[in-house]
């Protein structure tokens, strides 16, 4: 691995390249495309939770003028097969849906039927033409429903609704317990959001009659396992069908599967042997595109009198929603897996449960196990409240500490270069905890409610195939990319990634700059077509930088190496031995110091384009190179999170004073990319828990479907963050990366719920559920015994209005 000061090109603050087409209104996204003699599609949606589809009665809705054709789910069935999703792990039941719903819809907003148009408008009024009649079933909106015996099945291919159920028991929980001074239980509910990305979901499907194929013009994070999908789905070869992603508005998760809008798009295309174009608006995106979280804990830790945690026991259950797009127990399992992260716990168990209800189907949102940290370090606080200790030093008894790495979870994870006892410290030294617990006192005998809450994070980002295989998840976590030196020396790479607002045109050219030898701005990286790209598995989770850098690095290296031996034979030299690529020039290390050798790569390509008679022996004619990589099992970075708070007791209203991120990402191939996505994060959390709430009701009905009622916060809300950078290498990866951008959110929900029960340990009540609005918050403050309290209040405003 490269020493860190040793990196020129990498670790530089470029300012992102992509930005000046973004700000001069430059952008190319799915709308700016033109399609001359595109058709519209409009989904008539369903308004029940739960109905039996009785008839669907088009003839209104074709009469129209404009009109090119109206599709329910048995036209699409002839068209396309079914997803079905049965990988072999025990305790999942297999299931499956067709393109669109046949004999009955399972969720508010599930689409029944299509109709094409000349454009959009004449789409969406003959949406509203189309009759059908339904039958209505009762729906279950929560879990506890769903999982009773006498619970109407939203699956009737199952025989119940509960679709995944997993156990796992390391150590022996059972001594553990036995031998604990007591055993503390703690609950943990995250409620149900949604990605709300900028650009909802739309798609382009063109079909060349001629040629037989497909050209799918989509935003999508993933656009080589896409691909693979509509060839499946459509019955055809994947030779057949191109995928191309312009810019994309947004995606947090949202634009990895295929969903089925889009598929009966791309069907729909073929069929008519026409152009036709989708894009949702905002309700549609609210309501039916994917939802995410909704997870249900429960935590007992058995613990020693100094708060040392000896054995701890996880019930999870989340809502999965009406259909599966990833099987059902993919996120889930990875929140059991990584639970203990940054704490010294031998002895672990956990009952996992995934349940189907009638609402829009989860998928994976920016940190899919973003309620991992609260649930942890909300134990930690749980056990320090119960022990009558300070919070942190619990954090400090339990915490992972240099000595201890690696250090195998009890899951089997392997903890390696992380952080987490120093950036706990790092953070606790910023805050001063003495100094705000003197401050809290003082402002409690006010009548002021002050929290102060540490959240520390290990954020598991890579994924490699070892993961997938070891957790019993279908997938791979390669990643592939090619680089090529064009013969005046500029250089083209690409890689199986695709960018949805990350910034990664700078940072991955400054990975090939690095392993190359050339300036960044000589860099072009192409993503997102894949008649283009090298096929990889896309953009989720932590992965861009580790996988897509690393691997654009390693094959940058492997181009360089080509070049030199190029270069040795014009330079008559035995070897590469003693030369190296600087800056674009060939150099060689002469009388103890490296000296330009007189040639440039540009000379050295020319020679392996156009005189290819010249080369060594051996070597074959261009500097074209492709390489595979496939990361570690998994990376983790760390970081911890510390926020104070003040809790208006009148209004339940929460600010916050003061927000740190003591973080631990390895190597940073850009300084400026890696801060937004630090702050991005945060910020994406924290809206989440104060303020963003799919809600359904008991009918099955989405009310929150507007941005009216499922609310975002902007950037009056946000508090300024501070950043800590205490970046140590992962020795396993090239360069040193380690991968960031969703721990941001696991250690803003975590940290804001433990500032805010901090603050309310005088009322004697404790947060459990988020989001933590202030209707909540003052909801405790009401339902609490807390006379003395609310007499100091009373006594202070009586002060401060005589004052």
């Amino acid at each position: 691995m490269t020493a860190k000061n040793d990196f020129r090109y990498i670790g530089q603050p470029l300012p992102r390249r992509e930005d000046r087409r973004f700000l001069i209104g430059k952008g190319r996204y799915l709308d700016d495309i033109a399609m001359p003699g595109a058709l519209h599609a409009c989904f008539v949606r369903s308004p029940h939770g739960h109905a039996r589809i009785l008839s669907v009665d088009c003839a209104a809705a074709r009469a129209m003028p404009g009109v090119a054709g109206v599709f329910v789910g048995e036209d699409l069935a002839c068209w396309t097969t079914s997803l079905r999703l049965a990988p072999p792990i025990e305790g999942l039941h297999p299931v499956e849906m067709t393109t669109l719903p046949i004999d009955k819809v399972r969720f508010h907003g599930d689409p029944v039927a299509v109709v094409l148009a000349e454009d959009r408008y004449v789409a969406e009024d003959a949406a509203e033409r189309v009759e059908v009649e339904y039958e209505p079933i009762d729906s279950v909106v929560d879990t506890d429903s769903a999982l009773r015996p006498d619970a109407p099945k939203v699956d009737e291919a199952l025989s119940g609704n509960l679709v995944s159920h997993q156990f796992f028991s390391a150590g022996d929980i059972a001594a553990r317990s036995a031998e604990a001074e007591r055993i503390v239980e703690a609950r943990f509910d995250l409620h149900r959001h949604t990605h709300s990305p900028m650009e909802t979901r739309g798609c382009l499907a063109d079909w060349d009659a001629g040629r037989e194929h497909l050209t799918m013009h989509i935003g999508t994070q993933a656009p080589h396992p896409l691909r693979g999908q509509l060839a499946g789905r459509l019955r055809m070869r994947e030779t057949q069908v191109t995928v191309i992603s312009p810019d994309i508005g947004g995606a947090f998760g949202q634009k990895i599967a295929l969903y089925r809008e889009e598929l009966a798009v791309a069907a729909l295309s073929r069929h008519l042997a026409r152009p036709v174009r989708w894009r949702e608006d905002r309700m549609e995106n609210l309501t039916s595109a994917s939802h995410a979280r909704e997870t249900h804990c429960v935590t007992r830790a058995s613990v020693r009198a100094d708060g040392r945690i000896l054995g701890l026991e996880l019930e999870l259950t989340e809502d999965f929603g009406a259909y599966c797009f990833y099987p059902a127990n993919y996120m889930a399992r990875v929140i059991a897996m990584i639970l203990t992260g940054p704490y010294r716990i031998n002895d672990y168990a956990f009952d996992v449960k995934v349940v189907l209800t009638n609402k829009c189907g989860n998928g994976p949102m920016r940190a899919p196990m973003a309620i991992t940290s609260w649930v942890m370090d909300g134990t930690i606080d749980a056990v320090a409240s119960d022990l009558g200790l300070e919070p942190l030093e619990v954090r400090r008894v339990n915490a992972l500490r240099a000595e201890d790495l690696p250090f195998a979870m009890p899951t089997g994870e392997v903890l390696e270069d992380v952080t987490p006892l120093e950036t706990l410290e790092a953070a606790a030294a910023a805050i001063d905890v003495p100094a705000f617990r003197q401050r809290q006192e003082e402002a409690r005998q006010a009548g002021r409610l002050l929290g102060l809450g540490f959240c520390t994070v290990i954020e598991s980002t890579t994924y490699g195939s070892q993961f997938y295989k070891a957790a019993g998840i279908p997938g791979s976590g390669h990643e592939a990319a090619w680089v090529r030196i064009e013969p005046s020396g500029v250089v083209n790479a690409s890689v199986g990634l695709m960018g949805s607002g990350q910034g990664y045109e700078t940072p991955l050219a400054q990975a090939v700059a690095e392993g190359l030898g050339v300036p960044t701005e000589s860099v072009i990286v192409h993503m997102g077509h894949t008649d283009i790209a090298p096929y990889g598995m896309g953009s989720r989770g932590g992965r861009g930088a580790t996988a897509g850098g690393g691997t654009l690095y390693l094959c940058a290296q492997k181009a360089r190496d080509k070049a030199l031996a190029i270069a040795a034979g014009m330079l008559n030299v035995n070897d590469a031995q003693g030369l190296r690529i600087h800056d674009g020039r060939i150099e060689q290390y002469l009388d103890a110091e490296w000296q330009h050798s007189g040639l440039t790569l540009s000379d050295v390509a020319r020679r392996a384009y156009l005189d290819p008679t010249a080369l060594p022996e051996g070597i074959t004619p261009g500097l074209d190179v492709s390489l595979t990589y496939d990361p570690p099992p998994m990376t983790y970075s760390n970081a911890t999170h510390a926020c104070e708070v003040e809790i208006d007791p009148a209004t339940g209203r929460l600010s916050i004073a003061r927000y740190i991120v003591a973080e631990d990402c390895g190597t940073v191939l850009n300084p400026v990319v890696v801060k937004g996505q630090q702050q991005g994060a945060v910020a994406m959390g924290l809206s989440g828990a104060l303020m963003e709430e799919v809600v359904y009701d008991s009918a099955g009905q989405n009310i929150s479907a507007t941005f009216a009622d499922y609310l975002i916060a902007s950037a009056c809300e946000v508090p300024q963050i501070e950043i800590l950078p205490m970046h140590t290498p992962n020795r396993r990866t090239p360069v040193g990366i380690k991968g960031m951008a969703e721990g941001g959110i696991m250690g803003s929900i975590g940290v804001i719920a433990n500032a805010v029960n901090d603050a309310l340990i005088p009322i004697g009540v404790r947060v459990e559920q988020l989001p933590l609005t202030p209707q909540r918050i003052r909801a405790l403050l009401r339902a609490a015994e807390c006379t003395d309290f609310r007499r100091t209040i009373s006594e202070t405003r009586m002060k401060t209005h005589d004052g």
